[in-house]
């Protein structure tokens, strides 16, 4: 999974909750999760971890000014929905962004910045593996891939997953069984096209 982002600063605890140290290993065990959902909405990795860190900045002042309803169960609910919405956000800024400078015909270098950051560990014999899974999964459409996402490494319930979207949980189950099929065809696709050795 990828390395969780210094947290030092979210490591304060809301009050009216867990101590410090529940708290922290609240977080430590749920970000690798949290930050892999964040990694599929945006589009790059510094991306994804400020707004997984603005999500849980959102969910500590929540539950500080005791707005928030429910207690630690609801917190990852609570993050798939704020990062979602936050990642929205944050696209919709850079697109406009993005035609603002070619209008003026800025040149970002995009292109050049794009680093490549691995979404799952593996050794070294697995890596054509792992690099073929992540650009399948984000070729996939959005409301698949995320639907996948959140199933697998999220380990979250099609009932849960539904609540977060704002869909049913047969929607939910149905978008993940399609997802996956597709996935799988292209998975097959790449392998006799002979860019997967598996």
């Amino acid at each position: 999974m990828d390395e969780i982002p210094d947290m030092t600063a979210l490591s304060v605890v809301p009050e009216a909750t867990p101590g410090p140290s529940e708290w922290r290993v609240w977080l430590e065990a749920h970000a690798p999760k949290l930050l892999l959902f964040a990694r599929q909405q945006t589009r790059s990795h510094e991306d994804a971890q400020d707004v997984f860190q603005d999500a849980v900045v959102k969910l500590v002042e929540k539950i500080r000014s005791t707005e928030f309803v429910g207690g630690p169960e609801a917190w990852q609910p609570y993050l798939y929905t704020t990062i979602r919405r936050l990642a929205i956000d944050l696209s919709r800024r850079d697109d406009r962004r993005k035609r603002r400078e070619d209008t003026v015909g800025f040149d970002t270098g995009e292109a050049q910045q794009e680093a490549f950051h691995p979404w799952f560990e593996s050794e070294s014999s697995d890596d054509e593996t792992r690099v073929q899974l992540e650009k399948k999964l984000k070729q996939l459409p959005e409301k698949f891939a995320e639907v996948i996402l959140m199933k697998i490494w999220g380990e979250r319930t099609f009932a849960e997953i539904g609540e977060i979207l704002g869909i049913s949980q047969n929607t939910a189950a149905s978008r993940y069984r399609y997802g996956l099929e597709a996935l799988k065809k292209s998975l097959g696709s790449a392998r006799r096209h002979g860019d997967l050795s598996i």
